[in-house]
C-alpha cells in the first residue's frame, strides 16, 4: 500500500449497487471507509451498478450509483458486495454475476456483507473457501453452494482474499478490519469511536441463534432432544430427564452430544436457555428474577452467571446495548463516557 515516497497510496473501494441491497449493507461499510478517511486514512469511494442504474432499497430508499459496473476501470483495492434477503433474485441476475466476476479479476481482495456472500458465490469465488452470512441463511448457502465450508458462527470469516461477513450490521465489524489492515489500528480505532461501535465486538453470531446454529445431527434420538430443548427452554432438561424423554442412556446420550456437536448436553441447554433469556430482555421488560424463570436459569444469579460465560455481558447491559436508551446515565454507561 506504500508508494516509493513512503506515503500510503490511495485504496479504490467498489461498492456493487442492485436491486433489493439491503440498505445497511450498503450505507455501513461506507460510513466506516468515510469516517477512516477523516482520521487519517485514504479510501476512493465509487458505487456501481449495472448500466448505472438506480437501485431501489429494502428501505424503500433510491440509491444513485457513481458509475456502471461495466465501465470500472484500473486496479481495484477492495470489491464490496452487499446483499439482499432474497437472494435468489440476485444469483438469477446474470448480468450482475457477470460484472461481479470481472471485478474479481482485477480487485486486491473482496468482501461481501450478510447474502451478499450468495451472488459472490454465484462467481465460483468462494468455491473450496470457508466463508459467512447471515445466521438464518447459512443453511441455504451451504445447500445451494455445497463447495462451500460455510461457518455459521463467525462474523466475519477471510480466507485468501475474500472476507465474508454474517448479518447486516457485521459489515461494519468487517470493514473496521480492513481499515485496521489498510492504515493500521489507531485510524481504525478512531474511526470506531466517531461511529460509536465496538472495535471488535464480542461474541459470535451464534449467540443469536443457538438451535440454527447447530449442526443437523444425523441421530434421530439426538434431533428429538435438541428439538425438546428448544420448544420448552424452561422446562427440566437435566441429562437424566433428557435421556428418559428421549429412550437412551445417559451414557449412550452424552456420547451423541460429544460425538455429532462437539459439545455437552448441560452447555446446549446452557445456549438455548441464553437465548430465550435474551429474547425476554429485548422485547420486554419483566424484572431480571422473572426473566431467569421464564427462560430456565431458575435464579437472577444464575442467569447472570451464564450471561458472563456465554456473552460476557452482564443480563442488565445486554438489555440496554439491544434495546432503545431511556436515560443519559444509560449512555454513559452503554459508551464508556468519560474514557
Amino acid at each position: 500500500m506504500e508508494g516509493r515516497t513512503g506515503r500510503r497510496r490511495p485504496h479504490p473501494v467498489v461498492m456493487v449497487l442492485f436491486d433489493g441491497v439491503q440498505l445497511l449493507d450498503v450505507t455501513g461499510p461506507l460510513e466506516v471507509y468515510a469516517s477512516a478517511n477523516d482520521h487519517g486514512a485514504d479510501y476512493r469511494l465509487l458505487t456501481a451498478s449495472c448500466r448505472g442504474r438506480d437501485v431501489h432499497t429494502t428501505a424503500g430508499a433510491r440509491l444513485v450509483a457513481d458509475t456502471a459496473l461495466e465501465e470500472v476501470s484500473g486496479r481495484i483495492g477492495t470489491l464490496i458486495v452487499p446483499g439482499r434477503f432474497d437472494w435468489r433474485a440476485a444469483v438469477a441476475d446474470r448480468e450482475l454475476i457477470a460484472g461481479i466476476g470481472r471485478l474479481l479479476q482485477v480487485s486486491r481482495r473482496v468482501a461481501s456483507v450478510c447474502a451478499g456472500a450468495f451472488p459472490l458465490a454465484a462467481t465460483g469465488a468462494l468455491d473450496g473457501r470457508r466463508a459467512a452470512t447471515h445466521w438464518c441463511l447459512a443453511s441455504e448457502l451451504a445447500e445451494r453452494f455445497p463447495a462451500i465450508d460455510v461457518d455459521r458462527d463467525s462474523i466475519f470469516v477471510r480466507d485468501g482474499k475474500t472476507i465474508t461477513s454474517a448479518g447486516v450490521t457485521s459489515g461494519i465489524d468487517l470493514t473496521l478490519s480492513l481499515v485496521e489492515e489498510d492504515f493500521g489500528p489507531v485510524v481504525a480505532r478512531a474511526a470506531a469511536k466517531y461511529l460509536v461501535v465496538f472495535m471488535a465486538r464480542p461474541g459470535g453470531q451464534s449467540q443469536f441463534s443457538v438451535r440454527q446454529a447447530a449442526r443437523q445431527p444425523r441421530h434421530e434420538t439426538l434431533r428429538a432432544a435438541l428439538d425438546a430443548v428448544a420448544a420448552d427452554p424452561a422446562g427440566d432438561h437435566s441429562l437424566d430427564a433428557l435421556a428418559r424423554r428421549t429412550g437412551v442412556s445417559v451414557r449412550q446420550l452424552t456420547r451423541l452430544f460429544r460425538s455429532e456437536l462437539g459439545t455437552t448436553a448441560t452447555h446446549f441447554v446452557e445456549q438455548i436457555r441464553i437465548e430465550a433469556a435474551q429474547a425476554l430482555l429485548e422485547s420486554g421488560s419483566d424484572p431480571l428474577d422473572v426473566v431467569a424463570r421464564r427462560s430456565g436459569f431458575g435464579s437472577e444469579e444464575t442467569l447472570r452467571r451464564a450471561f458472563q460465560r456465554g456473552l460476557g455481558v452482564t443480563p442488565g447491559a445486554y438489555r440496554a446495548r439491544f434495546r432503545t436508551t431511556r436515560s443519559a446515565h444509560t449512555v454513559e454507561r452503554l459508551t464508556g463516557a468519560g474514557s
